[in-house]
């Protein structure tokens, strides 16, 4: 564990103390190196816990949510170089050590086996999100949009708070090994009652249900490219990440639970691809597809089966690539048009051809093509949810038929159509958004040949 930790930690002096020439590709090629490196955690063994130190283990289903948060590090400090081009050099450096500093807070939340190390590692990224959001976002309204981030998380998460503690007066330790052991079985009483549901609803706001789900779009439109790769691949798999890790803890929570949850994260997923298909905003619409996805995630997890763990899992790892590369797009998109709105960026595949064949790659991913793991991730789920109770598959198929056609609404609307009067002289793409593109595109390539990776 710490030699990945201690590397992203040491990333903070090499973006400060690096001169001006080399500071994009010094932290670059470091944090690429430490994504290779941290590429043995996806090694199978027989443990069900790896590398375990006092209070960090790694999991079958922390692994690959590892590995993806460190994979994404390099490729925001690439994304975000173009608009950060014309800033003062310490404004450069200040924004790479908010990026940095956000690694190791995911590492440990996702790695933790403690209850309490968790809670704090989980509040503590939220501050450098809110740095980068309220800092470098390009409208005035990233101000509400912080305040909407802040008190969402913060209301829902003081519940969490005190539910951890109330455990720990209760059984005595937070590991979750001996947590899995005593299995704190919530029976019917009330104070069981509501602490199950304290537990879950932090999360649920985190991986939004729909409903809770109003700070999204807001943050997601208003934060700058690489504010809005890390919200969209890493914060929303927290909360995933958190609900599949309780769920497991605390045993059969009571039905009636579940059933509030579960039908609103499959309603939710219908009605946020219904919403999507009357967007005209290009950032909002990919940040309420998340949303549908991470309802399936939701719908999945609380079920609590083998088929649906795995398929939520697959699900949030091919959904953070897909999502995180969607927005890549539309930030290539904004750079060279100022603009988010559908009608203005209309036609772009004559002038830029092999954007608009990234285009079409990352949509097919994002609407679940075949071969991709996405679609067995959603097939997965759906078979469990049917499994489960046979009347969801209405629901789940229509939300994957209005998925399919708000994707292909925003590849026609991008990419076809006349080409309006003011776009004459474009920026042609260049070589570093190829790369970008690349680096999310090849990791889902090698997953579709291999997907018990992330199962």
């Amino acid at each position: 564990m710490l030699k990945i930790i201690l590397p992203t930690i040491m990333l903070l002096p090499t973006a400060l103390l690096s001169p001006q020439k080399f500071l994009w590709t010094n932290t670059t090629m470091y944090s690429l190196l430490i994504a290779t490196l941290s590429l043995q955690w996806m090694i199978p063994t027989y443990h069900p816990y790896k590398n375990l130190t006092q209070w960090t283990g790694i999991d079958q289903i922390s692994s690959p949510l590892l590995v993806l948060s460190c994979w994404l590090l390099p490729l925001m400090i690439m994304a975000s170089q173009n608009h950060l081009q014309h800033e003062p050099p310490t404004r450069k450096r200040t924004f790479i050590t908010t990026l940095t500093m956000i690694q190791p807070f995911i590492i440990l939340a996702f790695s933790t086996t403690e209850l309490m190390l968790f809670y704090i590692s989980f509040e503590a990224t939220l501050i450098p999100t809110l740095i980068l959001i309220t800092r470098w976002g390009n409208q005035p309204e990233r101000l509400s949009a912080g305040i909407y981030l802040l008190f969402y998380t913060l209301i829902s998460f003081l519940p969490l708070l005190v539910t951890i503690l109330h455990l720990h007066t209760q059984i005595g330790t937070l590991q979750l090994t001996m947590l899995e052991l005593t299995h704190p079985t919530l029976t019917n009483s009330w104070s069981n009652l509501l602490s199950g549901l304290a537990l879950l609803t932090a999360f649920m706001v985190k991986a939004p249900l729909y409903g809770l789900h109003l700070w999204l779009p807001k943050a997601h439109v208003e934060a700058p490219i690489a504010g809005s790769m890390l919200l969209a691949a890493l914060l929303l798999k927290l909360g995933g990440y958190g609900i599949m890790r309780i769920t497991l803890l605390t045993g059969p929570l009571p039905s009636h639970l579940h059933y509030p949850f579960l039908t609103l994260a499959l309603w939710g997923a219908l009605m946020t691809s219904s919403i999507c298909l009357r967007q005209t905003d290009l950032k909002a619409l990919i940040a309420y597809s998340s949303v549908s996805h991470m309802g399936l995630v939701i719908a999945a997890s609380t079920i609590q089966t083998h088929w649906s763990f795995s398929g939520a899992m697959i699900l949030m790892v091919s959904h953070g690539l897909t999502s995180s590369m969607l927005f890549c797009l539309a930030n290539t998109n904004y750079e060279r048009t100022h603009s988010r709105f559908f009608f203005l960026t209309r036609g772009l595949q004559p002038l830029l051809p092999l954007m608009a064949t990234w285009w079409l790659l990352a949509n097919l991913t994002n609407m679940a093509l075949p071969p991709t793991t996405n679609l067995m991730a959603e097939l997965t789920i759906m078979i469990a949810l049917f499994n489960w109770s046979s009347f969801t598959i209405i629901l789940t198929g229509i939300a994957t038929l209005l998925t399919a056609s708000y994707t292909l609404f925003m590849l026609l609307m991008t990419q076809r159509g006349t080409l309006p009067t003011h776009i004459t002289s474009i920026q042609n793409s260049n070589t570093r958004e190829h790369l970008l593109m690349t680096l999310h595109i090849i990791p889902m390539l090698l997953l579709i040949l291999k997907p018990e990776l992330i199962s």
